[in-house]
């Protein structure tokens, strides 16, 4: 009877049936559990400030809602937030009110379906946690970011057919340096809400490129152009299939672009793209007037 008291006394549930030795072994992990918690408190990868460990216990949950969603409405190709629901359309607004495809649309390939982010990069914690996921080596970090970009709003056909997520590799070189691949890591965490697999054999990257952060739009274009190629062997998996490629953040469409040609040259049909955070477009709004509606 002892066991079974202390497991109540413990918080550790019953289970019918189980043998003294079941209860004692559940009653030494809650123990062991709130031992560690006392000794080495969880800390947030993001801000370092203590707090509860739970479901997404390696950030606390005031960094993460401190991220800053992107502004609704959105375009339904490539998710850039919109203009004002509240100014009138353009005239070549369709009938049925759907917004037209925007200028940012113009810079995707015509294979890429869809493309789909998270938050805004310029404000609140969405670059904290990135940074923290890519350069910190926090890879625990990836969970609670793919369980938001699991949360996207994509396009019917898009739900229907995605057949796999693709990260967006990097070079031999800077893997090495890394230790791990940060697109890699946000695709396998958003494999397991999705529920459907990671090709990370698929796609490669077949020469190291220079850091695209101090590049202009032009020059990143030039420098990932020609960078990545569908694997030999791919060709047979990617046919007929749409790819979703996975990465941590999206400028100007550049990467995913390469991306996107490689896959469609081995023989995917359609391409669509989720990233966790954005970088900002000139006149970009940060808050929408659904907002409000929506939260």
């Amino acid at each position: 009877m002892m066991p079974r008291r202390a497991s109540a006394l413990l918080g550790v549930p019953a289970v019918a049936g189980a043998g003294p030795l079941a209860v004692a072994t559940r009653i030494a992990r809650v123990a062991a559990r709130g031992l560690v918690d006392l000794l080495l408190p969880s800390a947030c990868a993001v801000c370092r400030s203590l707090h509860r460990a739970d479901a997404d216990g390696i950030v606390c949950q005031a960094c993460l809602a401190r991220v800053v969603p992107l502004g609704w409405p959105q375009c339904t190709r490539c998710g850039q937030p919109r203009l004002s629901p509240s100014i009138p359309l353009p005239i070549e607004a369709t009938p049925s009110g759907v917004i037209p495809p925007c200028r940012w649309c113009l810079r995707l390939l015509p294979t890429i379906r869809a493309v789909r982010s998270v938050c805004r990069i310029d404000e609140g914690t969405g670059a904290a946690l990135v940074h923290a996921l890519k350069y910190d080596g926090w890879h625990a970090v990836a969970r609670p970011m793919a369980r938001r970009m699991a949360r996207l709003e994509w396009p019917v056909d898009v739900m229907r057919e995605r057949s796999a997520l693709v990260p967006v590799p990097l070079s031999s070189t800077r893997r090495r340096e890394r230790g791990y691949n940060q697109a890699e890591q946000l695709a396998t965490a958003l494999s397991a809400e999705w529920r459907i697999p990671v090709w990370t054999d698929i796609l490669e990257r077949n020469r190291d490129t220079r850091s695209q952060v101090r590049l202009t739009p032009s020059e990143r274009a030039s420098n990932v152009s020609g960078a990545f190629v569908a694997a030999g062997f791919a060709r047979a998996r990617l046919r007929g299939a749409h790819i979703v490629l996975v990465d941590d953040v999206i400028t100007t469409a550049a990467t995913i672009n390469a991306c996107a040609h490689a896959l469609a040259d081995g023989g995917a049909r359609i391409i669509s793209c989720v990233t966790f955070g954005r970088a900002p477009e000139p006149g970009d709004r940060a808050v929408s007037d659904y907002d409000l509606l929506r939260n």
